[in-house]
């Protein structure tokens, strides 16, 4: 789906182009009618498996497990979304109350969908396994796995928009500097010594160099072409100027303390001769820059901090308005006294199995 279509299964767009989700969210492009299919879409969702949740009681206890359930999870967001987005403005982030809330319902949107995946599963065990402790503890476990993908989601969201600099805009600029040098083109350098050949001198003042090298046939042609039979020779022709005769092979002049050594291309760093450089050649690829690690800024470790801070509230808040399995040994009731914990009543459920 590559683009924002209305629909009810806004799930689809989450799960196939989450990238075109944050990107969206980046953009800050149309939150107002994505957040808003985004909750419709989860209370729906949380309300299906609500039901599930309540019909192991009675069917009145169904409908309020699927008013409760729906509740549970936005009453939460409202609670920690306001620190998140203060989180996010003291350490510098520039993210809008709107992006905060559509990151945050996505995270939502994806547990309550996962949920509702895994209604027909609980359902099976009702009608098999109509056993209380353990539909209890599954259903929490359900729940959990639930969560845990959805907040993934969230983490991923976050993660873009760090890389497009919205939670750490001065390391982001610092980054986009030292990217813009490290492309710039090379200036232009002299061309290299080739490897294998000796750097050309100037006469040293009282000495004559003595002529370069060239082949007999290759002199004797040249001179031949150069000069018409019965011709006087061009005193300015190079060919008239080379003798016919020369000796083969005498190396071009090179200063005594060089004789014998290498080429300058060949010499190790650090070994050159003084007034000379490493050859760089100016068309080649430069040398590729090992990436330096991104530091994590500071609103990414303050989301673990408020992940663990919604998973807190929220199940304390589920347990302030439980019933919402229903224990068969008593009678319904829209809520319960509020004594003892979530923790405490799940570790006393497992030592019960």
């Amino acid at each position: 789906m590559s683009g924002d279509r209305p629909s009810p299964l806004v799930i689809e767009r989450i799960l196939r182009d989450r990238q075109g989700i944050w990107q969206q969210i980046v953009a800050e492009r149309d939150l107002n009618a994505m957040t808003g299919r985004m909750l419709a879409s989860s209370a729906i969702a949380l309300a299906c498996y609500g039901a599930v949740l309540g019909a192991f009681h009675s069917p009145l206890m169904a409908l309020t497990s699927a008013l409760k359930l729906p509740l549970l999870f936005l009453v939460t967001l409202a609670i920690c979304l306001p620190t998140l987005y203060l989180f996010n403005l003291v350490f510098g982030a520039r993210l809008s109350v709107r992006q905060s809330l559509a990151l945050v319902m996505v995270a939502i949107t994806v547990t309550s969908m996962l949920a509702v995946a895994f209604a027909p599963i609980s359902l099976f065990f009702l009608i098999t396994a109509p056993d209380y402790g353990f539909f209890k503890l599954l259903n929490v476990a359900i729940l959990t796995l639930s969560a845990l993908v959805g907040l993934r989601f969230l983490t991923g969201g976050m993660q873009v928009l760090n890389d497009h600099g919205l939670l750490a805009p001065e390391a982001a600029q610092a980054q986009a500097q030292a990217q813009t040098q490290a492309q710039a083109p090379a200036q232009a350098v002299p061309a290299a010594v080739p490897a294998g050949t000796a750097p050309a001198a100037a006469p040293v003042a009282g000495q004559v160099a003595e002529p370069v090298a060239v082949p007999a046939g290759a002199a004797a042609a040249g001179s031949a072409g150069a000069v018409p039979n019965g011709a006087t020779p061009d005193v300015a022709s190079p060919a008239a100027q080379v003798p016919a005769q020369v000796p083969a092979q005498v190396p071009a002049q090179v200063p005594a303390q060089w004789a014998g050594q290498p080429a300058v291309a060949s010499f190790p760093p650090g070994m050159l001769p003084p007034g000379y450089a490493q050859p760089q050649r100016p068309w080649g690829n430069p040398p590729a820059r090992r990436a330096e690690p991104t530091q994590r800024p500071a609103s990414m470790t303050l989301l673990y901090i408020w992940i663990l801070l919604f998973g807190f509230v929220g199940t304390q808040l589920a347990w302030t308005l439980r019933p919402f399995f229903g224990d068969p040994g008593q009678d319904f009731a829209f809520f319960r006294s509020i004594d003892g914990n979530f923790y405490a009543e799940i570790l006393r459920t497992i030592g019960n199995l």
